[in-house]
C-alpha cells in the first residue's frame, strides 16, 4: 500500500499552504520549480517544508487536508513543533456565543 503524505509548506512570504501527495519529494519539486504559474505557491518561492505526516490512504490524507487548512496559523505551528498542550488549547472555541462561554442569568 502506497503512503501518502500531508504537508505544511512555509512560503518565502511567512505564509503556509496545506497540500497532501503520494510523492513528496517530487511536489515539492514541482512547487519550487512553479511550474504551475496559477498556483498558490508559484509567487511565493521558494517553499519548505514545515511539516508533514504519513497516512495509509487518500482518504485520510484528504480529510486530515481538508482539517488543516480550516485551522488557523498558530494552530498549524503547535502542531508542527509537536506542542499538543498549545494545540489543545488552541482548539478550544473561545466566542462569546459559544455555549461553555455564555454566562448563566
Amino acid at each position: 500500500m502506497k503512503k501518502v503524505c500531508v504537508y505544511i509548506l512555509k512560503c518565502s512570504d511567512g505564509s503556509y499552504y496545506v497540500g497532501y501527495s503520494t510523492n513528496l519529494e517530487k511536489r515539492l519539486k514541482q512547487h519550487n520549480s512553479g511550474s504551475n504559474p496559477t498556483s498558490y505557491t508559484a509567487s511565493r518561492r521558494p517553499v519548505s517544508l514545515f511539516y508533514q505526516h504519513e497516512f495509509n490512504s487518500i482518504k485520510e490524507a484528504m480529510l486530515a487536508e481538508k482539517q488543516l487548512k480550516g485551522w488557523s496559523r498558530n494552530k498549524k505551528e503547535a502542531l508542527a513543533k509537536g506542542d499538543f498542550l498549545l494545540l489543545h488549547e488552541l482548539a478550544v472555541c473561545k466566542n462569546q456565543s459559544h455555549y461553555k462561554n455564555r454566562k448563566s442569568e
